[in-house]
């Protein structure tokens, strides 16, 4: 089936076309949820039947949407299902066509997946998941709720149940859990010319297959027969005189950002998975890498901020508020916290007011230098370079940045405070204010994240909050107390 995502680009015609079509099914499915309730209103207030006209109206829209999403990648119907409320979600779901919503699933969030399920029977949704690779299956019933991914888990063939088990049997955020089970095996005694009729024989090839996984007589792991190398080479000659012996592979219980880390250096298409004795029980590949390297920004970016991953856009306002009480209430304390030492500082602020107003300005640069020193260290830390001196040798520098930009731009806000207010030593303290808050943000954001680590806590959860709260802190008590010594 032709897709309307065939072959584009960011900034192609035809990728503004793909925005433009999924804008406007979003559009229709809303306005026609809108309608759909209002006529169900009408109907209820009234015993006249419903308008022939309008029925037929309804019905004429509900096949040109489901041709549209028809043509839609089940990556761009998902787009579209997680952009609607609730009602509207509900009605494009049953547009959708049964063998293409397994495919659809995979693409929506948590959230999103669990709303077009929960009232969809065991029966329905093993339907859904049929057409789908075992590994796929998998991550789906991994999503479901126990009692629910264990009824349609009985409804699968033996054969995939099988392999459904193989792979709901590892943890989660390892290699084992992540990887394909299509993948195709050959002898390292065979011919280059018996390869090639084995894949003649299969008339497709597994996704992104690069290379072929080459095993003995026992299925260990023996090296990787490339394309190339197939392609290239004799045909009589032996797979064994031509693969590569030294393949990248992976273990099942690898953590998967090692796996990404790998992909990463090594420029990776595919990788074999060994057991631990280096039997080969299935590959990873580079779609699943993007797919975990995906998911696990989105997860930072919104936990960063005290957000829940699988919060839906649409989820109840009860239900989306109390998931971000904890932060709330976190926020007021340090906010409070800082608004003490503010007033601790009161007699000296109600006598030079002019120290209010630049308050906020030390506080500020402080927190923007601080962030730029976490993001490095929780980047550093998550590709394993922070190890043994390496720490001390990046905190070191980190502080000698701060230094000479704090020497730099303190001197300019101070010029800028002595133009406005003719105040040498408020210009002179607002200078060293601005010199030591940045030596404090900077070790902050060196030393909080690594501290988190150390005590077994992610350290993107929860640094962003207490950074904030010690730069402002810290830029209020420095920039204040300064101010008492030298002012009054």
């Amino acid at each position: 089936m032709d897709t309307l995502n065939d072959g584009i680009g960011r900034d192609s015609p035809h990728h503004r076309n793909l925005e433009h079509a999924r804008a406007q099914v979003i559009e229709m499915l809303t306005r026609q949820a809108v309608e759909r309730e209002l006529v169900s209103r009408n109907e209820a207030n009234s015993t006249a039947p419903a308008d022939v006209v309008s029925q037929l109206v309804a019905r004429q829209q509900h096949t040109a949407l489901e041709q549209r999403l028809a043509r839609f990648h089940p990556a761009d119907i998902a787009f579209v299902l997680e952009s609607l409320p609730p009602d509207a979600r509900e009605m494009a779901w049953q547009l959708v066509r049964p063998e293409r919503r397994g495919a659809v699933l995979l693409e929506t969030t948590d959230a999103v997946r669990r709303s077009l399920i929960e009232d969809m029977p065991p029966s329905d949704i093993a339907a859904a998941f049929h057409h789908l690779d075992s590994d796929d299956i998998a991550e789906l019933i991994a999503s479901l709720p126990s009692d629910t991914g264990a009824e349609v888990l009985a409804r699968l063939d033996s054969a995939d149940q099988a392999e459904v088990r193989a792979v709901l049997s590892f943890p989660d955020g390892t290699v084992g859990a992540l990887m394909d089970l299509d993948f195709i095996p050959v002898r390292d005694d065979a011919s280059l010319e018996a390869v090639l009729r084995l894949l003649r024989r299969k008339k497709r090839l597994p996704a992104e297959t690069n290379q072929i996984i080459v095993v003995d007589r026992a299925k260990v792991l023996r090296g990787v027969l490339t394309l190339e190398q197939l392609l290239l080479s004799e045909p009589e000659q032996m797979v064994a005189d031509v693969m590569t012996t030294n393949p990248q592979f992976f273990y099942t219980d690898d953590p998967v950002p090692d796996a990404i880390d790998a992909f990463e250096r090594y420029d990776l298409i595919s990788a074999p998975v060994v057991n631990l004795h280096r039997e080969v029980v299935g590959r990873i590949t580079v779609d699943e890498i993007v797919d975990a390297i995906k998911d696990q920004q989105e997860r930072d970016s919104l936990r960063q901020v005290g957000l829940r991953e699988d919060e839906d856009l649409f989820a109840p306002v009860w239900q989306s508020g109390r998931n971000r009480w904890p932060w709330l209430a976190l926020n007021l304390f340090t906010a409070f916290a800082a608004s003490r030492v503010i007033g601790f500082y009161e007699p000296t602020i109600e006598k030079l007011v002019a120290l209010a107003t630049l308050m906020p300005i030390v506080a500020s640069i402080g927190g923007n230098t601080g962030n730029q020193t976490m993001a490095l260290v929780i980047r550093a830390l998550s590709l394993g370079q922070l190890g043994g001196p390496l720490l001390q040798k990046m905190l070191i520098k980190e502080l000698l940045i701060a230094a000479m930009n704090g020497a730099i731009w303190g001197t300019a806000l101070g010029a800028v405070t002595f133009a406005i207010y003719h105040e040498f030593k408020l210009s002179a303290v607002i200078a060293g204010a601005t010199l030591l808050e940045l030596l404090v943000a900077a070790a902050a954001g060196a030393v909080i994240p690594v501290t988190l680590e150390r005590f077994g806590r992610d350290p993107v959860l929860g640094s962003s909050v207490i950074l904030t709260a010690l730069t402002d802190s810290m830029g209020f008590l420095i920039f204040l107390g300064l101010a008492t010594a030298v002012l009054v």
